[in-house]
């Protein structure tokens, strides 16, 4: 019998930078503790916003293509309709994996970036699958 392999498992565990769109600065939203609870976990966090200029001690980006470094992984805190921009600027960099958190959806910038070789996971908390799996 094959064994089932827990890609977004091997996920969490190999990525490293995750650039949370739509993180805001104020620990009161969701965005904050969420990604608050990843760094406390070792990941480094990449605030991107263009109306705050720092979050949890890193500097924050106006958009996913000012950022530098390396994205292992696009976490999307922001409402559905701006989902298909953040998922056109991911394929440009080539990122290899979009998060849309829970409530976040969108079927057709879901199948774009999954055409484009990314791996998709839409509706569901990254805190959560975090969790369930690393305790």
């Amino acid at each position: 019998m094959p064994v089932k392999t827990d890609a977004i498992g091997e996920l969490l565990k190999h990525a490293r930078n995750i650039a949370v769109v739509g993180l805001s600065n104020s620990p009161l939203r969701a965005s904050h503790g969420v990604a608050a609870y990843m760094q406390s976990q070792g990941y480094r966090i990449i605030p991107v916003n263009p109306t705050i200029t720092d979050a949890l001690g890193e500097t924050a980006y106006p958009s996913l293509l000012d950022v530098e470094e390396n994205i292992d992984v696009v976490n999307i805190f922001r409402r559905p309709e701006f989902v298909p921009e953040v998922v056109d600027q991911a394929i440009q960099l080539g990122v290899p994996a979009i998060w849309m958190q829970e409530g976040v959806v969108h079927q057709q910038a879901a199948e774009k970036a999954r055409r484009a070789g990314i791996f998709v996971v839409m509706d569901q908390c990254i805190l959560q699958e975090h969790r369930a799996r690393f305790g």
